[in-house]
């Protein structure tokens, strides 16, 4: 006798358990995972409408308690269908309970009452928005763009459904070639999902979208409400509309008839859920793809390492654009090695030749974008005299300082070292932790140019609704000279009167402490530079840093990604990292630090006794040590075969499904397949 595990009225009520439903012998041939059924309900057996998320062979509930499922619903919703195997997919692949995975791709239903028209679309920036200027008008497609959309027609007429990656220089004109791709599709009587991070949902590329495809296209972000939310996917599910925008979440619209996916920016580190299931967006729309016969179009002026790797062989099929749609150059870019500047005795965060052109920009009566990235990168300890990072000797990644401790700690396999006295390089005395911010910065240029006016923008600035709208409105009406901030001024933005970018400190992306720093500030260094001379004035962008010599930043200065990814390969290839081969991270936590560590080396040993050829890392303290008073403990397995790494997490949890109750009630697991950000 088989069970079936049903989520009832998925798509009226809030997502909460399955209820465990026997199969009739006489509809066993029929119940399967995405069957809509009928079942008999609380006390009063209601019959109530039911979608089947698994079945099962022995039921967790008494069998004499369990009720039998009444009928299959004949009409079956294919979109349900979709869903549920996508759920079941991100379930497998990166680890979760089957409930969080249905979370993630089914909303909950709530009312809505509407206040405006029916143009309602998600809190989205005013004409005067983004740019400072109306939407433009439509812009003829140059040779290298209509030979890119060309070749897509023919394939997607001829039946090939393929995955597109269109490498394309910052401001050579990717957004056009993505509408005009859609637009086919969607003459073609298809339905389109356009993905976009957050933070480039700008006015402009909304307003070009509402243009082409009028009330057919519907606009989602973070702080569309939950009724409207689901108001779009009623109607994405009905066929009212065609196109939908919107970040990561905008990728379980249940299209019947999905024909392409867009991801924009696809390299972007948003696209990834931070939250379990940590499933990367990328991959999910491969596998949705899949299922729909669609087309994926991926898009970047720096593709992900991962993603060029792929193009690489062949499985993607790469275009590229390699000059600006408007036919301007790309900014003068210099280096700026900071040792020397300290040496010859200029103590400020501004190197001489960034306050020369600081100071010409403002003559000029033009604006500038001062840039540091200081997220996530705290705590580093490097030289002053010579720019060396202290590394952990085992893992080739930067110690943190925990100043409570007065330890240098590595947040990949757990080595604590005394902070030294002097540079184990130079044998300099300058060894400090690197501390400047937005604030400080700002500071600085109200005393080097009193009475110029700035504008900052990070993430105390931001907090509140519109904040960042204003901002960025008032920087493209020139209300200000200068715009400080972290790397949300770097992404999506056109400012014409921008001539100079200053990035500092450019160097503290590289001691984020895990691989993928030197990719990371690559794509930061390429985007901000990006924002200079993008109209008919050439630009000028200074990069400060104490490693001049780093191939990330050589290479960022000439924004040259073939020369960077050939570099950044080899790394990755001696280190066994993505994409040459696979890392799961496996995060233990708990209120008893001595009983998650020591589950922790359970599943470690348990992991190593399988010798499946995978290589098991740790456990170790993870990057914070302790979060509301639960301890929290990391260990990495890696291994070139993915399928190894889904075997192994399926032992993992099968290992908590067996185990006391009590302890894993109080050990917490978490599972993150090739991770974007260290725990």
């Amino acid at each position: 006798m088989a069970y079936a595990n049903i989520i009832v009225d998925i798509s009226h009520e809030a997502v909460d358990r399955p209820f465990t439903y026997i199969i009739p012998t006489e509809l066993a041939d029929s119940c399967r995972p995405g069957s809509r059924v009928m079942i008999p309900f609380g006390q009063g057996n209601k019959l109530r409408q039911g979608i089947i998320v698994d079945i099962v062979n022995n039921p967790d509930v008494p069998i004499g308690r369990l009720k039998e499922i009444d009928s299959i619903v004949l009409s079956q919703d294919a979109t349900d269908s979709y869903m549920i195997e996508l759920a079941s997919y991100i379930k497998q692949r990166y680890g979760s309970t089957m409930i969080d995975a249905l979370k993630t791709v089914l909303p909950a239903k709530k009312s809505y009452r509407r206040k405006k028209a029916a143009t309602e679309t998600a809190d989205m920036p005013s004409d005067n928005g983004n740019t400072g200027r109306t939407v433009e008008a439509d812009i003829a497609l140059n040779t290298d763009q209509a030979a890119i959309v060309n070749d897509f027609i023919s394939e997607y007429d001829s039946g090939i459904r393929n995955t597109y990656l269109i490498h394309g220089i910052t401001g050579s004109g990717k957004t056009l070639v993505y509408m005009e791709m859609i637009k086919h599709v969607v003459d073609e009587g298809k339905q389109a999902i356009m993905l976009i991070p957050e933070i480039g949902l700008t006015y402009q590329t909304v307003e070009r979208f509402k243009k082409y495809f009028g009330d057919r296209v519907a606009i989602m972000n973070s702080t569309l409400a939950a009724g409207l939310r689901y108001e779009y996917y009623e109607q994405a599910r009905n066929g009212d509309i065609d196109v939908i925008i919107g970040p990561r979440s905008a990728l379980f619209m249940p299209f019947a008839k999905l024909g392409i996916i867009v991801m924009d920016e696809e390299h972007e580190g948003a696209y990834k859920s931070e939250n379990t299931p940590r499933y990367h967006t990328r991959d999910v729309a491969l596998k949705l793809a899949d299922m729909h016969k669609a087309s994926v179009v991926l898009g970047s002026a720096t593709p992900s390492v991962e993603t060029y790797y792929h193009a690489l062989k062949g499985d993607y099929k790469l275009y590229k654009l390699s000059r600006r749609a408007t036919g301007s150059a790309l900014a003068h870019t210099e280096i700026v090695d900071m040792r020397k500047e300290l040496k010859d005795g200029n103590r400020s965060i501004f190197s001489r030749r960034l306050q020369e052109l600081m100071r010409q920009t403002i003559s000029d009566n033009r604006q500038m974008m001062l840039f540091i990235n200081r997220r996530g990168y705290a705590g580093f300890v490097s030289c002053r005299a010579c720019g060396e990072i202290i590394k952990c000797p085992h893992c080739d990644v930067s110690l943190k300082e925990h100043r409570s401790r007065g330890m240098l700690v590595c947040h990949y396999c757990g080595l604590e070292m005394p902070k030294p006295k002097m540079c184990p390089v130079c044998g300099s005395k300058y060894i400090m932790s690197f501390k400047a911010g937005t604030e400080q910065i700002q500071e600085e240029v109200h005393k080097m140019f009193p009475g110029v006016k700035t504008l900052r923008m990070d993430a105390d600035t931001t907090t509140k609704k519109g904040s960042f709208d204003k901002i960025v409105s008032s920087f493209a009406r020139h209300e200000a000279d200068v715009l400080i901030g972290t790397q949300m001024i770097v992404k999506g933005h056109d400012f014409p009167d921008v001539d100079l970018v200053g990035i500092l400190a450019a160097d503290i992306g590289l001691a984020g402490g895990d691989y993928r720093s030197g990719e990371r500030t690559f794509q930061l260094l390429t985007q901000a530079a990006g924002r200079a001379g993008r109209k008919d004035k050439d630009g000028n962008v200074i990069i400060q840093t104490y490693k001049p010599d780093n191939y990330s930043i050589v290479k960022a200065a000439t924004q040259d990604y073939e020369a960077f990814y050939n570099e950044e390969i080899l790394y990755r290839e001696i280190s066994g990292y993505p994409p040459v081969s696979n890392i799961m991270a496996v995060l233990v936590s708990g209120k008893d630090a001595d009983e998650a560590y020591m589950y922790a080396m359970k599943l470690v040993t348990i992991c190593k006794m399988k010798n499946n050829g995978a290589s098991v890392i740790g456990p170790g303290k993870a990057g914070i040590g302790k979060i509301n008073d639960s301890h929290r403990f990391v260990f990495y397995i890696k291994s070139a075969d993915a399928d190894v790494l889904t075997g192994l997490k399926d032992i993992i949890e099968q290992t908590m499904d067996s185990d006391d109750e009590g302890v894993v009630n109080r050990v917490r697991v978490t599972l993150d397949l090739n991770p974007m950000n260290p725990f």
